[in-house]
């Protein structure tokens, strides 16, 4: 009996991650036949129990298989005759959802650290701003309100048939740039208002470490928002607030 537990796992993705940490291997250099083996062994496992979540693991399966042909077969080249590796776009996917996990996995823990301090005085009464223990600069508004408004943003995207593997072609700089130019616009930019429209994880998760390091800068400030499940960008020029 296959001994892992379907509910440890969000998708294939975080299936794939999972034999790639345990097994120690390189993600740049996937290991095809050996992985593709393990996971057409739990999706076998899985059909028997969920055929609805199956799904989406066995889109994965024909493209591991399909990958695992093309890797027999001549290597195609690109534009400057460089080879083209079969397993490139999974590679990229691989990476951009390992991304994300380690952004969540770092938010829920200071969101579980955060609930443990207790505070005093009135935050409304203190004008000066200033930089938290994480290096983020907020007023009125603490590190808990901003991961649990960036976790309520990823938890309402669905996520894409996995068969649709593609590069997200976006930058953190890239993000940064969209970020300042948005607050040229609004006084007060708010993060749902930021992220609207935005339908893969990734970008959400490029959007959201784009504005920590714009909020290390010190080119924009974090704050309070009326809606519980959301916070305000404000723009910074020589440390003051505009």
């Amino acid at each position: 009996m296959y001994k892992i537990r379907l509910e440890h796992f969000e998708g294939p993705l975080d299936l794939l991650l999972f034999f790639i940490k345990r097994d120690e291997l390189n993600i740049y250099d996937i290991p095809i036949s050996k992985i593709t083996k393990e996971f057409l062994e739990y999706v076998n496992y899985i059909r028997m129990l969920d055929l609805e979540t199956a799904g989406e693991f066995i889109l994965m399966a024909s493209t591991l298989m399909h990958i695992k042909v093309r890797m027999l077969l001549p290597r195609e080249v690109d534009e400057k005759g460089e080879e083209i590796d079969p397993r490139a776009d999974l590679v990229r996917a691989l990476l951009e959802y390992k991304r994300y996990k380690e952004v969540s996995e770092e938010l829920s823990f200071l969101e579980s650290n955060q609930r443990k301090i207790s505070y005093r005085g009135n935050f409304s009464a203190d004008p000066i701003e200033a930089p938290n223990e994480y290096g983020i600069l907020l007023k009125n508004v603490t590190v808990y309100d901003i991961a649990k408004a960036f976790r309520k943003v990823i938890e309402g995207i669905k996520p894409e048939p996995v068969h649709q593997i593609r590069k997200i072609n976006i930058t953190i700089e890239e993000q940064m740039n969209y970020i300042l130019s948005k607050i040229n616009e609004y006084t007060n930019l708010h993060f749902l208002t930021l992220v609207h429209g935005m339908k893969e994880k990734i970008r959400v998760v490029i959007t959201f470490i784009a504005i920590l390091e714009l909020v290390k800068m010190q080119k924009i400030g974090l704050k309070e928002s009326s809606n519980f499940n959301d916070f305000v960008i404000y723009k910074i020029n020589n440390g003051k607030h505009i």
